[in-house]
């Protein structure tokens, strides 16, 4: 099913990042970390459908996606950076795999951070973050999304790995077997993994590697 909403804001949140809020369609639900399709009412978008994560949550009066943008790619995400308050968007029904079951780790590259946004906004308003660790690797710092938010929420339990940038208080590097082992990972809890596919491969491998339970392995189907 179709539902048209309408922009109600639209602002930067890093250099290529988009935060988008809209109205909320009556009635319309999903779970924290779930996604649906989004289309943009232009003509020759209008068909042009990608997927993107909810950022807001279910009881909150407006809908928000926070949306990286590819201006190389010369598409949907490129022609939301021209979209104005009051344009329409079209999204249909909520889906998606990944939702919190327990405490645990959660494993983010880059826009892949978005599902997990929802989850640890949602504990936190529910007081109930204790024993969540967050690995968030980035190109470089200016890429992270809502470092701010993250650090609030999470304290001395953020930890943020840069591959494409040497600086004071972050890693270099990339999460992988190494890194998850230094960082103790506690494979008798979920582990939470989104990030760009090749990351996701490789990061897989590794936790398995680990010891972890692929029941105990949360992403995306």
């Amino acid at each position: 099913m179709s539902h048209h909403i309408t922009l109600k804001k639209i602002e930067l949140v890093t250099h290529n990042v988009l935060r988008l809020v809209t109205d909320k369609p009556q009635g319309y639900s999903f779970t924290p970390g779930q996604a649906t399709e989004l289309a943009i009412n232009r003509e020759g978008f209008k068909t042009k459908k990608r997927p993107f994560t909810f950022t807001s949550l279910p009881d909150d009066q407006e809908l928000e996606f926070t949306i990286k943008m590819y201006p190389s790619h010369n598409g949907v995400t490129d022609e939301l950076g021209t979209l104005k308050v009051g344009d329409e968007l079209i999204i249909g029904d909520a889906w998606g795999a990944i939702n919190y079951k327990g405490p645990g780790t959660f494993i983010a590259g880059g826009a892949g951070i978005t599902p997990f946004i929802a989850i640890l906004k949602d504990l936190e308003r529910k007081d109930s973050l204790q024993q969540n660790t967050l690995l968030f690797s980035n190109k470089k710092e200016k890429d992270i999304i809502y470092k701010a938010n993250l650090e609030s929420w999470l304290g001395q339990d953020v930890f943020f790995v840069l591959s494409e940038e040497q600086k004071d208080n972050y890693t270099n590097g990339h999460i992988d077997k190494a890194y998850l082992a230094d960082k103790n990972i506690d494979i008798s809890k979920y582990v939470y993994l989104c990030g760009p596919p090749p990351m996701m491969e490789a990061v897989t491998a590794d936790l398995y590697a680990l010891g972890l339970p692929k029941s105990h392995l949360i992403t995306e189907d």
